[in-house]
């Protein structure tokens, strides 16, 4: 979003709640079938008014969901949801699917005790998938319709709704090479093609699609509709933009489908996606094929909201808390983690031609656009396809290049095997950037980036960076960039940076042995004899858990006790010093923004032992994990999540109480 101030919305939106009377009207998907084609377009307006009006004051997925109003529509009314089986890849446009199956109270949407950003089995018998990991909606459709096929549930319809950024992935290649192949009937795959995933999609299958736009034939007819158009002033123009926007239907007689019929499944297509008659019928059609059928829609991302339709980056794919009228930010976003990223790659990569930037459909979310915009040739969008981001890394590196894999961490759970055999096993230079590290929170369990300082351990020669604050972020990027034979990885939580952390003084070999030392209380008072009479206990925050260390690191060293509160810069593997640092210590506290079974404080716990069997002292102190827990996490704020966990600073001051009795 950029800091100018955006035109007024089309939809004329007050602070109230829109009235919604056609909407409130539809407690089921069934209550759908009596409208009449009049108030269905009616019904298509109120619903993006109320989606502006409630995510305005949230947050959340707005352009992705304003784009598929009339589709889920008519995929409500010509199918019969739950017995019918509607997949959404991703989740995050099903926002009008939870509109039209009963739930219409946004108030809280994605927060604790609300409405969730993606479909939840948990709250309606119409939610299947809690997908918002991309390109599975194929692999779940071909699941369920093999099991109503052997469960002879031969009538019932299976419905995959799946963007043309998640066909980027392989895994619905995958799928689709397994669905042509088999027996099942009654199987849909609806294309929701609006040329973008979370940026403009790219690849081989986008050239396609846009090729299903471009026919020459097409272009002449458009030219033509252009010229008479625009003779009619502004009325005309905008009618122009619209169809030259949507660019639909018109391909149907013009370009053949052969592209998908040699898959083996029968494609319709294209179709307006925005036109409730047309999509009921080519969605009835594919109802009766006895076989599988590929339909596919053309659809705008952010219709009927101009500040959406008017930004070319995302279409405003997420926002937070915006004004309705003009799309703007309520509060302005702080300097955050990612900006501090996308400022350091770029100062970097203008002094060191060997660098590029490699991403999965995220360029602007993870902060490669600044790069991409100053040197395009080297920043690398592969699509939603993080397996082959990774590999293709490897392939670069061997070549003599440094790529920096710019991902969100919950999505490297799907490159694992990639960064394990192809990366690690290689010995690659490869630098590995993970934004919204840690707990997210209001985007679901499957948004937690919970999972990689875990995962990321058992990876032969990876080293492991969280810096807890700016100057450490841009240290650790810097000293990643070092090291080309050995994969790097940086990590980093969502939103806004914390006030600066110095450390005392430093204990270690820099940079990758380093622990910085930020509290030491028998030191700073000056009581050197009593400090060295007293083994202090030890706090380790990990990364963006040093704040909630430090402030209850202070706290017990304002009650007298002797307390050492560090931060390791390089986390995995864990430091020497560290390891040091903790058998000297009474006891040990590790607080880290990660799992807690085979995290950072397991490691330090192994480490330890390994120290005291090696002829070391003669027993370690007890070590205390603060952490996330191994389940799968509620939608909540951060906020409610690290206090839930007891991983906030009041959490981690208890934890270190009792810790402190234990060793007395």
């Amino acid at each position: 979003m950029t800091d100018k101030t955006a035109s007024a919305s089309t939809l004329d939106v007050s602070l109230a709640l829109p009235e919604t009377p056609l909407l409130s009207s539809v407690r089921r998907p069934g209550d759908l079938r009596r409208f009449t084609s009049e108030e269905l377009v009616a019904l298509a307006a109120e619903i993006r008014r109320y989606l502006v009006a409630t995510v305005a004051r949230t947050g959340g997925h707005l352009g992705p969901n304003l784009g598929v109003v009339e589709l889920t529509v008519a995929l409500h009314r010509t199918f019969r949801s739950p017995r019918d089986t509607i997949i959404f890849d991703t989740g995050h446009q099903a926002y009008v699917h939870k509109l039209l199956t009963g739930r219409q109270d946004f108030s809280r949407l994605r927060e604790s005790g609300g409405v969730s950003g993606y479909p939840d089995r948990g709250e309606s018998i119409h939610d299947v998938v809690e997908n918002s990991h991309a390109s599975t909606s194929l692999s779940w459709a071909d699941g369920v319709a093999r099991a109503n096929r052997l469960n002879g549930r031969s009538n019932r319809h299976v419905v995959a709704v799946i963007g043309d950024g998640a066909l980027t992935g392989g895994m619905a290649w995958e799928a689709l090479d397994n669905i042509a192949d088999s027996d099942d009937k009654h199987l849909v795959i609806v294309v929701n093609d609006n040329g973008r995933s979370y940026a403009p999609t790219i690849g081989g299958l986008a050239h396609h699609l846009d090729a299903l736009r471009t026919n020459p034939g097409y272009e002449r007819m458009l030219s033509g509709i252009k010229r008479g158009l625009l003779a009619q002033g502004a009325p005309g123009r905008a009618a122009f933009d619209a169809l030259h926007g949507l660019k639909a239907g018109i391909k149907d007689v013009l370009v053949p489908s052969a592209f998908f019929e040699d898959l083996g499944i029968k494609y319709t297509g294209p179709v307006d996606g925005h036109d409730i008659t047309a999509l009921e019928f080519a969605l009835t059609r594919a109802r009766q094929y006895a076989e599988p059928v590929i339909v596919h829609v053309i659809t705008q991302k952010g219709r009927g909201f101009t500040p959406a339709e008017e930004d070319v980056a995302d279409r405003f794919h997420a926002v937070g808390r915006i004004h309705p009228e003009t799309g703007l930010p309520v509060v302005p976003s702080r300097f955050g983690w990612t900006a501090v990223f996308a400022e350091e790659i770029l100062s970097m990569a203008r002094d060191d031609a060997r660098i590029v930037g490699v991403t999965a459909a995220m360029q602007a979310p993870v902060g490669l656009q600044p790069m991409a915009d100053a040197m395009p040739e080297r920043v690398i969008d592969v699509g939603i396809a993080e397996q082959h981001a990774l590999t293709a890394s490897a392939g670069m590196a061997f070549a003599g290049l440094h790529p920096v894999v710019a991902l969100y961490a919950t999505f490297l759970n799907r490159a694992f095997d990639q960064v394990l055999m192809d990366v690690g096993l290689h010995r690659a230079g490869v630098t590995i950037v993970l934004d919204r590290a840690g707990v997210t929170g209001t985007d679901g369990a499957s948004h937690n980036g919970m999972w990689d300082m875990a995962l990321l351990a058992h990876v032969p020669g990876l080293r492991l960076a969280a810096p807890r604050d700016e100057a450490g972020l841009r240290d650790a990027l810097r000293q990643a960039l070092t090291v080309d034979d050995a994969p790097t990885v940086v990590r980093y939580p969502k939103g806004a940076l914390p006030e600066p952390m110095p450390a005392l003084r430093v204990e270690g070999e820099e940079p990758f042995g380093a622990v910085d030392i930020l509290l030491d209380s028998g030191r700073q008072a000056g009581e050197q004899e009593l400090f060295e009479q007293r083994a202090p206990l030890l706090l380790v925050g990990v990364g963006a858990m040093a704040p909630a260390a430090l402030e209850a690191g202070r706290a017990l060293a304002a009650e007298g006790a002797a307390v050492q509160v560090v931060s390791p810069r390089w986390a995995v593997p864990v430091p020497d010093a560290l390891v040091e640092l903790a058998l000297g210590a009474r006891g040990v506290l590790v607080v880290e923004d990660g799992l807690v079974d085979g995290g950072i404080g397991s490691q330090l716990r192994d480490a330890m032992d390994d120290r005291v069997e090696g002829g070391g002292p003669a027993c370690a102190p007890p070590v205390v994990r603060v952490g996330v827990p191994r389940r799968f996490l509620a939608t909540a704020s951060r906020e409610e999540i690290l206090q839930e966990c007891a991983m906030d600073a009041p959490g981690v001051l208890a934890a270190a109480r009792r810790l402190a009795e234990r060793c007395q």
